[in-house]
């Protein structure tokens, strides 16, 4: 019988999957790390989001594991190299989630543009400005997409019927071109792009990536869009590249100040009291991907995939 720890709050298809299967798992949603620690020796597997990070000292603790499942996509918490070598499984379900991902991502760069989000709060106050509040719109603009995994190209078939030029350029990946999308470099995402979108991991190559240098390199000012991780983007050069209108506007899920449990480690944080001032950006709490429908459907993969691997075989 495999023992299996939920260490955050999952779509109950997970834990009736592992009654059907006569696992014995136990909600453990509350636990702090110390808990963990305490009670890893005793877990075959464990199934978490992003509620504290499983380095090697960690899992050293869980000398019985036999794998580590994580609805969604981001695994930059977990250390997949002792994984590895321990012969440990990591299973992950970024299929579950990208369609969610995408919609709010177009969803955030419409109320950008149409200046939605402002133009509510103006009308609820009895503000009626129309010229003031002129659009753009997307036909005939360029979308440079950078990081063309499921969550890339979900984005990029969203924007396929709005008429726009759509290039994407990935690090780890080519061969990827389609119907509807230029596979090109990083230099002709900085040649041609009206705006651009990060859909990248956290790794070395993407921590602070957009940077000052990194923005200098724009050969048109661009809205930017992050819906991947908040630590690729320097705040502080995000905000100089906004008073200098180089960026035109952005739309962040995502911000450097987020702790791994999704909260904010410092909200006075200097450089974010000072983004949250520009009229021409929006930001959301991390919640690109978070759909009801998102958390089943994360969920059904992520059994999926276990059960092919430890019921199945």
């Amino acid at each position: 019988m495999m023992r299996v720890a939920l260490l955050d709050d999952f779509h109950p298809l997970i834990s009736e999957s592992f009654s059907k299967w006569d696992w014995d798992y136990m909600d453990c949603k509350h636990w702090s790390l110390e808990d963990f620690k305490a009670n890893a020796h005793s877990l075959d597997g464990i199934v978490i989001r992003s509620k504290f990070s499983l380095n090697e000292s960690h899992l050293k603790l869980a000398n019985k594991l036999k794998f580590i499942a994580r609805p969604g996509s981001g695994l930059e918490h977990i250390d997949l190299d002792y994984c590895k070598r321990n012969n440990i499984e990591v299973f992950r379900s970024p299929e579950g989630n990208c369609d969610a991902l995408a919609e709010h991502a177009l969803g955030m760069l419409l109320s950008l543009i149409n200046n939605l989000h402002k133009v509510n709060i103006e009308v609820k106050n009895n503000i009626w400005k129309r010229e003031e509040n002129r659009g753009i719109e997307l036909k005939g603009k360029v979308m440079g997409i950078i990081g063309f995994g499921y969550m890339g190209r979900a984005f990029a078939e969203r924007l396929k019927g709005f008429g726009m030029e759509i290039i994407a350029y990935d690090k780890y990946k080519s061969g990827f071109e389609t119907k509807y999308v230029q596979e090109v470099t990083l230099n002709e995402i900085f040649e041609k792009s009206d705006f651009v979108s990060l859909h990248t991991p956290l790794n070395r190559d993407t921590i602070g990536m957009v940077n000052k240098k990194f923005l200098e390199k724009f050969k048109k000012s661009f809205i930017l869009i992050n819906t991947a991780r908040g630590q690729s983007v320097i705040l502080k050069d995000l905000n100089e590249a906004l008073k200098s209108n180089k960026i035109l506007g952005a739309c962040l899920d995502v911000l450097d100040i987020e702790l791994n449990n999704f909260k904010l480690k410092n909200p006075l944080n200097e450089h974010f009291e000072q983004l949250k001032k520009f009229d021409n950006v929006i930001l959301s709490p991390h919640i690109a991907g978070w759909t009801k429908e998102s958390k089943k459907k994360m969920a059904s993969i992520i059994i999926e995939k276990i059960y092919k691997r430890f019921i199945l075989q």
